[in-house]
């Protein structure tokens, strides 16, 4: 129990600051990890003193330390739409994670939110992120920064001489913090053993690739993967095994200058940052873009074909990203050998024609509509209600039905999905609209 927004950890002491909600506690910038550049993290197991949990830590080395979003030549919506205003700082130093925590918990369920953005940009605290309403119905909220880009997933193969692998730097960070979560949720009073992971875009890729990886058993009840969720491609395709990354990389080294690791350790992160602008350039964004990520290494994923047998929550929104979204999510929930059910979010949100477009669901899920400028009305906020409601049963006991709730079937039984829109969401086939709508602005 949380006592003057101060507990107890196996780590120390830490004292937090009051969240909006009235007994509620949120503990921001921990730091559960540390690491060089390209090293594995190392999990933080003490520290001195007590620990100042007042304020959120750096988001990850990415393009917006130098070239502000609003000023980078692209669409400045997703600026807009979650971080305008917000007081940003960036560093490759970023393994930091943030708690909202009932003072009352005990054995509370967890969810650990691991953000998107394409692997090479984002943020735990966006504004949709912040002040997320779980606790409220006595879940504990967790949203974490890793490393991205060049930093988080290059793939050398002097780095794999110096490791034995090469790779998933950032998604070892994931892993780190679910370890740290897990070793230390308790003394929020948070189970340790009902740890829900949930993700979105690059967020929900990430989930896939943790519960395809045995390190993972133990850490991990349940998953929810949002506009990310059962892409095959993402798994087991030749391209994703380490060495097909390192024609790529290698090219980006030689672009940088450097010609040893100590080089190019030495460069300043805003020239290989620049490298790799050059290779937007040279090769073109899909080439980039398909060697940012996490990769089929030799030690988290020695062997093909796993995946945790936990329950699911995945779904697609109408507007998204690429078309089969929905349809994936909800394969994969009917593959799954324990109870898994899929959505597709269809609100089309009020302030501007973008419709259900990719993240869009994220303010209800947090249940975080009034730290948007977009005029949610009593419709949305009951959707919110009804979509909080459903995550945080799913949270506690891998089934997303309770009292009041339109009745979610299960994927593999039903062979629908939910519809999550006003006036109330429904179950429902995939009709023409979550098949073929695509991201078209």
């Amino acid at each position: 129990m949380i006592q003057q927004h101060v507990c107890s950890t196996p780590c120390g002491d830490i004292r937090g600051v009051a969240a909006a909600a009235p007994g509620v506690t949120a503990f921001k910038g921990i730091r559960y990890a540390a690491a060089g550049r390209w090293e594995y993290p190392k999990q933080v197991t003490h520290w001195e003193g007590v620990y100042d949990a007042s304020r959120f830590g750096p988001n990850a080395m990415q393009d917006a330390a130098f070239t502000p979003e609003d000023q980078n030549g692209r669409s400045p919506f997703y600026y807009h739409e979650f971080r305008e205003g917000l007081d940003y700082s960036y560093s490759e130093d970023c393994q930091y994670l943030n708690i909202w925590a009932p003072d009352n918990a005990e054995k509370a369920p967890v969810i650990v939110y691991i953000h998107g953005g394409a692997f090479l940009s984002g943020s735990g605290w966006d504004k949709a992120f912040d002040e997320p309403a779980w606790p409220r119905k006595g879940v504990i909220g967790v949203t974490l920064n890793y490393r991205l880009g060049l930093f988080g997933y290059a793939c050398l193969p002097e780095l794999a001489a110096e490791a034995g692998h090469t790779g998933n730097y950032g998604l070892y960070d994931q892993l780190c913090a679910l370890q740290w979560v897990h070793d230390n949720i308790a003394a929020f009073g948070g189970d340790p053993d009902n740890i829900t992971v949930m993700g979105q875009s690059a967020g929900a890729h990430s989930v896939q690739m943790l519960c395809s990886t045995r390190a993972a058993q133990g850490l991990i009840a349940k998953a929810v993967m949002s506009s990310g969720a059962g892409d095959d491609s993402v798994l087991f395709a030749g391209d994703w095994v380490m060495e097909h990354k390192y024609p790529f990389w290698t090219a980006w080294k030689e672009a940088t200058g450097a010609s040893t690791l100590a080089q190019l350790r030495a460069l300043p992160p805003q020239a290989l940052l620049g490298a790799v602008g050059k290779q937007f350039a040279t090769q073109g964004f899909g080439t980039v873009m398909a060697n940012m990520g996490p990769v089929w290494d030799t030690a988290l994923f020695p062997d093909e074909g796993f995946t945790l047998p936990i329950p699911y929550l995945a779904g697609g929104n109408t507007q998204d990203m690429k078309p089969e979204m929905t349809a994936d999510a909800l394969r994969w929930c009917q593959k799954q050998p324990a109870d898994s059910y899929a959505w597709c979010f269809a609100r089309q949100l009020p302030g501007d024609d973008k419709g259900a477009w990719h993240s869009a669901d994220l303010w209800y899920w947090f249940g975080t509509l009034t730290n948007s400028w977009r005029p949610f009305n009593d419709g949305d906020r009951a959707l919110s209600g009804a979509m909080v409601s459903y995550l945080t049963h799913f949270a506690a006991s891998g089934n997303p039905n309770g009292a009041g709730l339109p009745v979610w079937e299960t994927a593999r039984h039903s062979g629908q999905v939910l519809r999550l829109d006003v006036p109330a969401p429904a179950m429902a086939g995939l009709g023409k609209e979550a098949k073929a709508n695509v991201f078209g602005w």
